[in-house]
């Protein structure tokens, strides 16, 4: 008996040792996910094809008008940039469930805040920009603070203060300058060295010098290259969005932006810091504005009350574009970053076209519906499939 159990044993083993690896059973728990279902998660999905429609558009309508040599190129990414350095902050604050409609207004705001005290109160410039930077983050604060004390829906909190910036920034300039622009700043920004070297003109000048001696750009006839370096703006939006999508991706913090745009109460129930998400969040969306004033005022050297019109529901669009949803939870900053560039190539290419000026605005609305209506279907595709 013990010799056949012997026998019996080894045929046992060498049938486990022959059986191909193929035909194990797998854990039911694991499921294999296709490419093409990976593709269809990636929040950005539909601004990437976006971006590349309309660079086959302009491609075709406007490739030899100078559109896209360095300088045209330089122009459209500077109008990208400006729009992408709010649609950061936009982003993260939607993806946690709330809208910041005070957006624009903050920008205006921001930029005379900046201007009238050193052009009517004699600070130093240095000390006006840290006093704007203060200013708009605490009122991002309050904004939060209120969303989130009182629960009230963040569109109509920000919506009234919307109003309420347009108003201050409106009296402040008229009663300081009488004018609803504060002009003569430029040479502050010129004079102030750190100030400057952080907000205005450009910077690489080495770089593309270089390249234009060495004939990889174009250069002037004097020799100097036609673009002399690359616009400030332009490198902070870099820096937001590559911080942003760090935080986003790769921190406990991204996390919970997530978990609080899915669900408040769930996140709070599982120990998620939900209120000081929001407010930081606000913040942000706050500090962004105040970036985007501050560089304009220092790139066109004036203040003006109308700056930022309508900027927040341009964020908002480029946010949406990126496939961020309007319920929150679900987002990406690189969605973002493709939508505000859609904005800048657009608005700056129609000039390069026969087309319409006015159909910019046009064309604003019909993406915005064009982007949710994508993200609708590819979500319902998505849940479909799980």
């Amino acid at each position: 008996m013990s010799a056949i159990n012997e026998s019996v044993t080894h045929m046992i083993q060498n049938t486990r040792a022959t059986t191909p690896e193929a035909t194990k059973p797998t854990d039911e728990r694991v499921r294999k996910i296709s490419p093409w279902r990976v593709l269809l998660d990636r929040p950005e999905l539909g601004s990437i094809a976006g971006t590349v429609l309309v660079f086959v558009f302009f491609g075709i309508t406007a490739g030899g008008s100078g559109m896209f040599a360095l300088d045209g190129v330089i122009n459209w990414a500077q109008v990208a940039a400006y729009l992408g350095i709010i649609a950061v902050g936009a982003c993260l604050l939607m993806i946690a469930g709330e809208f910041d409609l005070s957006m624009g207004s903050m920008i205006g705001f921001a930029g005379v805040m900046v201007a009238i005290p050193p052009m009517y109160l004699g600070w130093p410039l240095w000390a006006s920009v840290i006093f704007a930077f203060a200013g708009s983050m605490a009122l991002g604060a309050l904004n939060g603070y209120l969303v989130v004390r009182t629960k009230l829906p963040s569109f109509i909190v920000t919506l009234a203060f919307m109003f309420i910036l347009r108003g201050l920034t409106l009296v402040l300039s008229t009663s300081f300058a009488n004018s609803t622009i504060v002009s003569g700043v430029g040479d502050k920004f010129t004079n102030d060295p750190v100030v400057s070297a952080l907000f205005q003109g450009t910077t690489l000048h080495w770089l593309f010098s270089g390249l234009a001696s060495m004939n990889l750009i174009e250069k002037l006839p004097s020799g100097e290259p036609v673009v002399g370096g690359l616009p400030k703006v332009l490198v902070w939006w870099i820096v937001m969005a590559l911080a942003a999508g760090f935080v986003l991706a790769r921190t406990r913090f991204g996390n919970w932006i997530y978990t609080v745009g899915g669900d408040a109460n769930a996140a709070k129930n599982v120990g998620v810091p939900v209120r000081r998400v929001k407010i930081s969040l606000f913040v942000l969306t706050a500090f962004c504005a105040c970036l985007f004033g501050v560089l304009q005022v220092a790139d066109v050297g004036s203040a003006a009350a109308d700056r930022g019109l309508q900027k927040e529901f341009e964020a908002i669009i480029a946010v949406v574009i990126g496939g961020t949803l309007l319920t929150g939870g679900f987002g990406s900053v690189i969605g973002a970053c493709f939508g505000a560039l859609i904005f800048g190539v657009v608005q700056i290419g129609i000039s390069y076209t026969n087309i319409d000026s006015d159909w910019y605005r046009v064309f604003l609305g019909g993406m915005l519906l064009l982007a949710v209506l994508f993200n609708h279907y590819i979500r319902s595709r998505a849940a479909a499939t799980k």
